[in-house]
This record gives C-alpha cells, structure tokens and sequence, in this order.
C-alpha cells in the first residue's frame, strides 16, 4: 500500500495485439474504481518484448482509450524504460539469498521437462542449482558463463484474500522455483509487473483470470522486497454466446471495431462494465456518472460474462434514443459524410432541420451506421424499393396507383405543414372523397417516399421531407408503378 491510502490502480496493456474487448473491460473496471474512491489510474505500456511490441499497435491501445473515455492520471510509462530497476531487484534478491544463478542449459531442462510429461506429471522444474554454493556460482558468473537468476521459493503455500473469488491458495511445491531475469539481462513479466507496481505505489490490482496463476508469483516477489501485496482482484472472463472462450467470430476484435461499427463509446463502456459486475438493482442502461457512483470491487461476479452483440445492439439503442436531436446530429454528422450524402438544404428554411430528423430516425436505430440508412430516405436522390415493402403495400400495382393518385394531390393542396393532426384530417378527407381508404394511401405512400415497409409516422415523414422531394419521390413511384402495370 502507498503511504496516503489513497487507491491506485493501473492498467497495463501489452502493446503486441489490439485492445480488445478482455482488455478494454479491465480498464473501465480500474477506471470506475479511481473514479468511484477519488484515486489515482496509472497507464503502463508493458512493451519489454521487444520483439513482438509495436508502435502501431501502441497508437491502436491509446487510439481505443480514448475513444472509450478513459482518461489516465499518470502515463503512460512505458516498462522498458524502467529494465535497470528490475535487473536491480533481480540482485537484491539474489545477495538476500531470495535468489540464485542458474546454470541449466536450455538442453538440460527440455530433458526434464520431456521427462516429467513421459511421467504424465506437471513439469516443476527440480531446484538443482540452488545447491551451488554462493562462492562457486559466483566464479562461473564471473568466468561469463551464461545463466539464469531463479527465486528461491521457499516452502508451504502462497495465499491471498482475493476479492471476488475469496481465499484463493497454491502449493508452494508446485510453483517451483521460477525464473525472473533471463541469460541475457532481460527481466521476466512476474519480476518486472511486481516491481513496477511497487514503484507506482498500486494498491489494488484488478485483472482478468489468466492472470491468477501468476498472482502467487508476485506475491512472493513482494515479499521478498519487503513489501507488502496490493489487494487483488481477478476478474471471470469473458465468454461467448456458446460459452467458449471468447473469438473473433464472437466479438475479440478491436475495441475500435466497434467505434468503426456505429457504436456510442458510452454505450459500449455501460455493456463492457456489466459483464461480470453489477450495480445490485435492476438498472441495465446507465450513464457514465452512475457507473461510477456504483461500482465497488464487491459486486463484481465470480462467473463468466457472455458476450452477446444483441444485447450490446439493444444498449446502443436505448443509450442513442435517449440523446437529444442536436446531440446526436453532432455524433452523426461525420457518418453521413463518409457515406457521401450531403446536408440537404433544410425544406422548410428551419436551421434545426438535420437535428429534427435525427430525433425523429434515433428512436429507430441501434447504431450510427443503422441511423444514416434510417435518414438516407430523407435526402434527395432515388429510393430503393424493398421488396417486402413492395410485397405487402404494392401488391397490387393497379391499387397502388390509385392511393398515390389521391396522395400527388394531397402533397400538392396540403398548406399546413409540421401541424401533424391537420395533415392526418386533411389526407383522410381526401381520400374519403376519392373512395380510397386512408390507410392504403398512406401505406403506399411510405413505400413511395422511403422505400421501406416501415418508417416514421407518415406525416413527421413528409414533413420532414418537405413538399419538393416528396413530389419528386410520388412521381418516381407512379411511373414505377404504372410500368409493372403495363408489364403485367
């Protein structure tokens, strides 16, 4: 624990792969907690595989934190600029005889381990240079021969109080003792993660499962150094539908992906936070500012989450309808650029034009990309026809005409536009002195002007539309209409 007794969490991604959903869940767990206790949240980039870490793949992590809102405190520090702090440890622990050199060669130790699988046993390696005396390990060290420095684990077992699955113990005997700096200087992942954590001052580490296995580990290297362990949390994992572990085919993609897909970033951090934890109500759709008025350590679940993409759809729906008009013309305005459709000038000379409609098509929506086809109609140019719009409302093309016929001259008469009750009264007049029932002509006239079996209600629809484009659109129906006519 640091000396203030604040709380200090960290989130350490390994920049050798995209954020991913897993990751991005342990994030906002960290984040809701600091934000939740008025504490600290640390971002380390774990880059000491040198090899395998990017810079791309950096820019990608910090790329899908922010998207997601989750602002750091302090970073991002970066693990590889921190080697000679863990090689210092390394040493520490060896003078304290906490550690020792190994001299095993990589030959020696495939034969134990192939050994010990012919044994159908778990390989543990066996402790064999523990025995070299300190003077004798010291001259071979001194003579350049290559060598490891393992910890010296010492007997009984290794135990946490783990806040979500309780007392959680391993067997000392079968850890063994384990590596922490490698022949070549370079610091193994459980000596570098416990001492930079040390020297951040983390005091409550929040991680996936995987990582579990690794906890006794630190532990020991903590105590070592004479500290004291953080609380742990090791957080159930994510699953999909079919209760495998979670793939790209289930969602284990780029956290990215999903902004790239049309989803709010609120919307996914509210599904991502209550996979595996809850509020303790009934509440599903919640803001940020609730997430983190409730979130506590105590009521994350012992169980894995499912990843299900409807239920994610259904969030980003309700999260989307539940903005004004204004804010999500903001949000959507660049959706509708990359898709090449231009702001109309607004029919009616209304300046709120754009933010109307995206009240009107949000409630309709369940992502940005949803939206734009939900508003596309209302732009100028032609409409596809669907083909069950046309199944069920145009039928019969004879009947068709004769209901379009009663709404060209309803468009053409109607003076009272945005009064929707007078339009209705209007329309329904008409099309009682045509002898057409109203609700065919309204049925054929939202096939006309959208293209869609469903939309709107006919009357935001065209005045949303305006009268010009909605002239345009009848027109195109009825040569379309009056075609299957003469085809038939």
């Amino acid at each position: 624990m640091n000396s203030t007794g604040s709380v200090r969490v960290r989130f350490a991604p390994s920049p050798t792969g995209f954020l991913h959903v897993g990751g991005a869940r342990t994030a906002i767990f960290n984040w809701l907690l600091a934000r939740h206790t008025g504490g600290v949240f640390v971002l380390r980039i774990e880059d000491t595989d040198a090899e395998r870490s990017t810079d791309e793949m950096i820019r990608e992590i910090l790329d899908g934190l922010e998207w997601l809102g989750i602002d750091w405190d302090e970073g991002p520090h970066f693990q590889s600029r921190n080697v000679d702090r863990h090689r210092e440890a390394a040493e520490r622990l060896r003078e304290a005889g906490r550690a020792y050199p190994c001299f095993c060669t990589v030959e020696e130790l495939a034969a134990e381990r192939e050994a010990a699988i012919a044994r159908k046993e778990s390989y543990v390696y066996g402790g064999r240079c523990r025995a070299i005396s300190r003077e004798e390990a010291d001259r071979r060290r001194a003579a350049g021969e290559p060598h490891t420095i393992r910890f010296a684990v010492p007997a009984g077992e290794t135990a946490w109080e783990d806040v979500v699955h309780g007392r959680t113990a391993f067997e000392n005997r079968t850890i063994g003792d384990f590596i922490v700096l490698r022949s070549d200087g370079a610091p193994v992942y459980n000596l570098a993660v416990t001492v930079d954590d040390l020297d951040m001052g983390i005091t409550h580490v929040v991680r996936g499962d995987d990582h579990i296995s690794n906890t006794p580990k630190q532990i020991l290297i903590y105590r070592a150094l004479g500290a004291d362990p953080p609380v742990f949390a090791h957080v159930p994992l994510i699953l999909g539908p079919d209760k495998s572990k979670l793939s790209k085919r289930h969602g284990a993609i780029a956290v990215t992906a999903y902004r790239d897909q049309g989803y709010l970033a609120d919307a996914f951090v509210n599904f991502l936070a209550l996979l595996g934890w809850s509020p303790g109500d009934d509440r599903e759709v919640m803001t940020r500012q609730e997430l983190v008025d409730a979130f506590t350590l105590e009521r994350i679940t012992g169980k894995s989450a499912v990843f299900d993409v409807e239920k994610l759809e259904w969030l980003n729906g309700q999260h989307l309808s539940r903005l004004s008009g204004r804010e999500v013309a903001a949000i959507a305005a660049p959706w509708f650029e990359r898709a090449g459709i231009g702001r109309l000038t607004e029919p009616q000379g209304d300046g709120d034009w754009f933010a109307n409609l995206m009240a009107l098509v949000k409630t309709r929506s369940r992502t940005l990309h949803d939206l734009v086809e939900q508003a596309r109609p209302f732009f100028p140019g032609p409409v596809e026809y669907q083909p069950d719009a046309v199944e069920k409302f145009w039928q019969d093309p004879s009947a068709a005409l004769a209901a379009l016929a009663v709404a060209v001259d309803y468009v053409e008469s109607e003076d009272r536009w945005g009064d929707l009750e007078a339009m209705e009264g209007r329309l329904r007049s008409l099309a009682e002195e045509r002898g057409v029932a109203a609700g065919k002509v309204m049925q054929s006239m939202r096939v006309a002007l959208t293209g869609q079996r469903v939309s709107p209600g006919i009357f935001e629809t065209l005045t949303a539309m305006g009268a010009a484009l909605a002239r345009e659109r009848l027109a195109a129906a009825r040569e379309w209409l009056s075609r299957r006519v003469a085809g038939d």
